[in-house]
């Protein structure tokens, strides 16, 4: 590893190190230390462990002890104490060694709980001595690099952080010891899992990144946790950190992955995206003229920890700035236990202690996840827990629908009410929140590109000037702030709010639900949208700011992937030709899953509103408000719109056809 500018004077005395913990990780320490003796940094005095290395593996001066006890009260007298132990001695090992007199070098995570951190902190304080927390990848001078491109505004605005992680790990890696994959031992917490131990770089270097570094400056941290092994903790997991000011960090992690790939940070910004490969200290810079890629050098944490000692070098990885991830750890340990992924979405590769899980299409789950900054909760992987609704659609004890309020999402999806899971009465599912290809797609829902400027659709937004999609800080958010349901309605008020929080609509939405006949169910959205203050509101879309055939805005269903799509009006048929025009009924097949199903949509009675379609590139039906021009809502004059859609198992036949679309 190439030490910096922060190493310490080579003038400096050698600093007296002791290592507890010499297998594992401590291997690694050992490693690193016999070049940096070689170097004459730092004596090696001691080690503890009630396994010790192998004969002849120290020099000869080097005391050997069973644990940091034994080795202290032996009078080693080490400067910096290197702990490289289990997690849950982390505290209690950090504690006696501040109080022996040494500065400690502490192995990730800082401790197995906030409690404990807390303690550690005040030790520290008291103590005056430095500890140096072993997230070895914020040592990294791509690092600083990457925060100069942030401040100097090479990526645009920042819209989110991310980190993703896949590696592999057998059955042999929770044997190794008792403490692996256990979130206690003995009512002791250990809190292993991929977010907390194998793949925390990833989750520390993310919150270094964004400049998120203390418990205080987090609002929440929102935990999605699963297991494949047969463990105690999570070995697959999304984990939101949402701070009090800036955007939130969202890491998706696994170790069931088919093979290991290096796992990596991105900075999603408007105008650039920044991905930092930790492991390598390699910084990719993205930008519509292409990527450029640079390799870095690294500080080694401990030679910075002496440099600190001799000559006030700030740390790099810092007790106090660990407290972000420590908050991250705590909501891990805190939370419900991971829930196993069934059998059916595992593939087990290789025998006995060798054989190792994958979580089928985990890498498109995590793609998603991070694309969206979305929980797999959210973005609905199959064997993830169902996101909590705000309402529930059923016939006859079928449940047919949930309604999901949106509040929890990224602000850059432009928050809103939706409706995911639908599904047929035969339980073929007809929508998808979150896609890969466009993340702001909720289900069923009401969007609107343009309100006044403001982009209540989602994702970037399109700008006449460049005749271009850019992304822009100008995401709305739709709040419901009343809601009555009983069996076959539910009737909601609504608020469409500016980024600074205005309310610019009211809006009142009744959602019905009914047998159609045929075996199919009919869903019937009514709206009515007025405006907030005493002047008008102007509605708009990509169509009305100059981009051809794309006018949507309004009504939205977005499906997942299809395939043998056929569109048809009662006058046209295809993409193409349906695209653009009025006509009082659509009907939209396919096969979804292998299964074949129909959503026929009906057009409202209130006005011509062309149709938006997409079957090609995505699959997806829109009711369009302002499809070529803008739609200007005056004061006392709401507008108002009823939708209605039959979701249908197979391929409908025209008597079918014709009797849903005569009697809505």
């Amino acid at each position: 590893m190439a030490s910096s500018e922060h190493s310490a004077s080579p003038q400096a005395p050698a600093t007296r190190v002791a290592l507890v913990g010499v297998h594992g990780f401590g291997t690694h320490h050992l490693v690193n230390l016999d070049r940096l003796v070689a170097a004459g940094l730092v004596e090696m005095v001691a080690v503890a462990d009630p396994n010790p290395p192998a004969p002849g593996r120290l020099a000869e001066h080097v005391a050997v002890f069973n644990n940091l006890d034994e080795l202290l009260a032996a009078g080693t007298a080490p400067e910096i104490i290197i702990i490289a132990t289990p997690i849950q001695t982390h505290a209690t090992l950090g504690l006696a060694a501040l109080a022996s007199g040494a500065d400690v070098y502490l192995e990730k995570p800082t401790a197995a709980s906030m409690a404990q951190f807390q303690e550690l902190r005040e030790a520290a304080a008291q103590a005056g001595k430095a500890v140096q927390i072993g997230f070895q990848s914020l040592g990294s001078l791509a690092l600083p690099a990457l925060a100069q491109l942030i401040s100097d505004g090479a990526l645009g605005t920042i819209r989110g952080y991310s980190a993703s992680g896949m590696w592999v790990r057998d059955k042999a890696y929770y044997q190794r010891s008792r403490w692996a994959g256990k979130r206690t031992i003995n009512g002791v917490d250990v809190v292993d899992g991929v977010t907390t131990n194998p793949l925390a770089h990833a989750v520390a270097t993310a919150l270094h990144i964004a400049g998120i570094n203390s418990a205080e400056a987090i609002a929440r941290v929102d935990t999605d946790l699963y297991r494949a092994h047969d463990i105690e903790g999570d070995d697959t997991s999304t984990v939101r950190v949402v701070p009090r000011q800036g955007p939130s960090v969202m890491s998706a992690l696994t170790v069931c992955a088919a093979a290991d790939s290096d796992p990596f940070v991105t900075v999603h910004g408007t105008a650039a995206q920044a991905v930092f490969y930790y492991t390598e200290d390699i910084l990719e810079i993205t930008t519509p003229a292409g990527t450029v890629r640079q390799e870095f050098g690294r500080t080694d944490l401990l030679e910075n920890l002496i440099a600190h000692r001799n000559n006030g070098t700030a740390l790099l990885s810092s007790l106090e700035n660990s407290g972000a991830f420590m908050s991250v750890l705590e909501a891990v340990r805190t939370a419900e236990d991971p829930a196993p992924i069934a059998p059916a979405h595992l593939d087990w590769i290789g025998e006995g202690m060798a054989a190792h899980p994958v979580v089928k299409d985990i890498d498109q789950w995590i793609a998603r996840a991070v694309a969206a900054q979305a929980t797999f909760s959210e973005i609905g992987a199959p064997w993830a827990r169902a996101v909590p609704s705000e309402t529930s659609l059923s016939i006859s004890g079928v449940p047919l629908a949930e309604e999901i309020s949106g509040q929890n999402i990224a602000q850059t999806l432009s928050p809103r009410p939706y409706l995911h899971p639908v599904t047929t009465r035969g339980g073929i599912l007809v929508t998808a929140a979150m896609p890969l290809d466009h993340p702001w797609h909720l289900g069923a829902s009401i969007a609107i590109p343009a309100v006044n400027n403001v982009n209540f659709w989602g994702g970037p937004s399109f700008v006449r000037d460049t005749n271009a999609y850019e992304w822009l800080a100008d995401h709305g958010v739709v709040v419901v702030t009343s809601s009555t349901q009983d069996n076959s309605s539910c009737r909601q008020e609504l608020s469409w709010q500016d980024p600074e929080g205005k309310t610019l609509l009211h809006e009142t939405r009744t959602w019905s639900w009914r047998e159609a006949g045929f075996g199919a169910w009919t869903l019937q959205l009514n709206f009515t949208l007025s405006p907030a203050s005493d002047t008008a509101v102007v509605l708009g879309s990509p169509g009305s700011n100059g981009r051809e055939a794309a006018g949507y805005g309004g009504f939205f269903w977005r499906f997942p992937q299809a395939e043998r799509v056929h569109v048809r009006t009662n006058a046209h048929t295809g993409e193409d030709a349906v695209n653009g025009t009025s006509a009082p009924w659509l009907a939209f097949s396919g096969e979804f899953g292998g299964k074949e199903a129909t959503l026929v949509f009906t057009a409202p009675p209130e006005a011509q509103d062309p149709w938006f379609v997409r079957s090609h590139d995505y699959p997806g039906v829109g009711s369009c408000l302002a499809w070529d021009k803008p739609l200007t809502l005056q004061p006392g004059e709401p507008l108002s719109r009823s939708i209605t859609v039959t979701v249908a198992d197979g391929l409908v036949t025209e008597e079918q056809l014709q009797h849903w679309s005569n009697t809505h």
